[in-house]
């Protein structure tokens, strides 16, 4: 068996699976508050090559390491290690929706150990209980007058709590304050991220922390943002970039697929003409 075949064989995995995400991300280019993924492709271990009781050896000075000869390193393919939300502000666009708000980033701290940047987002508390993450501002009132997002999950203030309105006649501060018949309701809460790559993705623009609820945001020194009532923060998609590096993972696909190819007619030869016994 051709050892190359398990390396190719990864490599157009990991091409069809890079293929995949580009392929969300210019589905979502028009989704409100989408943050686009990134791939990381790794090689797995290389393993090291040895020539039993060889009386010759492919190598410049023949050393011999306890009666095996070395010939060198072989790779044993690629794999897709994981995806990666890139959490850069999207552009924002105006819709004159009322109930329509964007989260823009202001001063955001960056950790000095890993040198990520820390990332914003609105409070949503879904039919559980549990907090989620979102920076898609594309709210609603439900029935009972409840903000809340297009998937029924309510939006939190600064305390934690559901923000009820009266009616959509209200007005949003850049500090996010809810303003109704000239008195505050209530004031948008905004958790802060300081390793927004740790963040699990739910889908649907949301995101969960795996230790326990992000702190809000106005309780931390240095974090900075605002608010702009009828404006929406958009994908943060390259749409171009997406279309450029998804036709360069199918070509390095079809180059695989070539060699693949390549090894089959290899073995083809090989059953069909060298094991032939000449009578």
């Amino acid at each position: 068996m051709f050892r190359g075949f398990y390396t190719v064989g990864s490599g157009m995995i990991a091409q069809q699976r890079r293929t995949e995400m580009l392929a969300n991300n210019i589905a979502n280019a028009n989704t409100p508050g989408f943050k686009a993924e990134q791939s990381s492709i790794r090689s797995f271990p290389e393993m090291f090559m040895s020539s039993l009781n060889a009386k010759r050896i492919p190598t410049e000075k023949g050393i011999q390491l306890n009666g095996l000869s070395p010939v060198g390193a072989l790779s044993t393919g690629v794999y897709m290690q994981e995806t990666m939300p890139l959490f850069t502000q999207g552009s924002i666009r105006e819709t004159g929706m009322t109930t329509d708000v964007a989260l823009l980033d202001g001063s955001l701290p960056i950790d000095p150990e890993t040198g990520e940047q820390g990332a914003v987002f609105f409070r949503l508390e879904n039919g559980n209980g549990n907090e989620l993450y979102t920076k898609n501002g594309n709210f609603t009132l439900d029935a009972a007058g409840y903000l809340t997002n297009p998937m029924g999950y309510y939006v939190l203030d600064t305390n934690g709590q559901r923000i009820q309105l009266q009616n959509d006649d209200f007005s949003i501060t850049d500090a996010g304050d809810i303003m109704q018949e000239g008195a505050a309701v209530a004031t948008l809460g905004v958790s802060f991220a300081e390793q927004p790559g740790a963040l699990q993705k739910q889908g649907n623009g949301l995101f969960a922390s795996t230790a326990g609820n992000l702190p809000e945001a106005q309780n931390i020194a240095g974090v900075g943002y605002s608010f702009q009532q009828g404006y929406l923060e958009g994908s943060n998609v390259d749409a171009a970039k997406s279309m450029t590096d998804m036709l360069a993972a199918y070509r390095a696909f079809e180059a695989n697929q070539k060699i693949l190819q390549a090894y089959d007619r290899s073995m083809e030869k090989a059953v069909n003409e060298i094991g032939r016994v000449n009578g």
